[in-house]
């Protein structure tokens, strides 16, 4: 295993490799790239924030949908990270792989465990994509493996997998 240098990311989207729609320089890192909040849905709340800066109650959980829709090859999967700036204001986070094969917008959980609002403005960094090649490609990657969410888009709560 090893991890993609921003050389590599930008080699590898170069080349069609690796893919990440509405690509923006500052999100690249040395060691990975960082993800957009595209919206924002809290719990307990009816629809989705899609402009604006969002304000998420105390003690609430809420889900974040990218802005970049990545596109993973069949030896490469990611780690996602919550950007230190969300945690010093109190946002905890636990984030799967995104695995070899995957394609779409990612929604991620997040909640806020403080006892004050906090602001999070459509648009910002959130997280933290790290690439890691695989030893060997995947047999089956994740479209042919799983699939449920593959080629969703925006903030998806259930399954989009038909059948």
């Amino acid at each position: 295993m090893a991890i993609l240098s921003d050389r590599d990311i930008l080699a590898g989207m170069e080349s069609g490799y690796l893919g990440i729609s509405d690509y923006h320089e500052r999100g690249l890192t040395p060691n990975g790239y960082d993800l957009r909040i595209a919206e924002i849905s809290v719990r307990g709340r009816d629809g989705v924030e899609k402009e604006g800066t969002v304000v998420i109650p105390p003690r609430t959980m809420f889900y974040v949908s990218t802005v970049e829709k990545v596109r993973m090859p069949a030896d490469c999967c990611a780690q996602l990270w919550m950007r230190t700036t969300w945690i010093r204001k109190g946002c905890m986070g636990t984030f799967g792989k995104i695995d070899a094969g995957f394609e779409g917008t990612l929604t991620l959980g997040a909640f806020n465990a403080t006892d004050e609002p906090i602001e999070m403005p459509i648009g910002e960094r959130f997280c933290q994509m790290v690439f890691e090649t695989l030893s060997s490609t995947s047999d089956e990657d994740y479209s042919r493996r799983s699939g449920n969410y593959q080629g969703q888009e925006g903030v998806t709560l259930e399954s989009v997998k038909k059948g």
